[in-house]
């Protein structure tokens, strides 16, 4: 845990990957659902695509619509008006120590698998991307503690 964070959950949050088409919507998404109430929560990537589909389906499945979603890049925010910014994948978390550099932003790097480099039938995709949002989901909690609010 971050001593700056001792509590876990900072009041600002940055996630970032590499399209933010998938893993930071989602990390962004489920975040918003736990601890909106607590802290500002926002997702980049380093290039932007459009949001991932299966990305929207496993997100549907809890309750979540992440529809409204749009990829931004680090060029779109101010990395370093973040407490901390969580990198999902090795590009971004490249780009988030560079952003970060010179501030008091703190960077963390949880290495999630990304599920669009799964091949195969749509259930054996879908199987992927459900296990990085349970991935994420676990991470977020063990990570940040316990929501005050309802969970998915």
């Amino acid at each position: 845990m971050s001593a700056s964070h001792p509590t876990g959950l900072p009041p600002s949050l940055l996630f970032a990957c590499t399209q933010n088409s998938v893993r930071s919507p989602i990390a962004e998404a489920l975040a918003k659902r736990l601890y909106g109430q607590q802290a500002y929560i926002d997702s980049v990537g380093v290039r932007t695509s459009e949001l991932d589909s299966f990305a929207v389906a496993v997100l549907d499945e809890i309750g979540i619509d992440a529809r409204r979603h749009h990829a931004k890049t680090f060029d779109d925010v101010d990395p370093r008006e973040f407490d901390l910014i969580v990198s999902l994948s090795p590009e971004a978390h490249h780009s988030a120590l560079e952003a970060a550099r010179n501030s008091a932003t703190e960077v963390e790097y949880w290495p999630i698998p990304d599920p669009s480099a799964v091949d195969g039938s749509r259930e054996t995709r879908l199987d992927a991307y459900r296990q990085v949002r349970d991935a994420i989901l676990m991470r977020l909690k063990a990570r940040f503690g316990a929501p005050s609010g309802p969970t998915p």
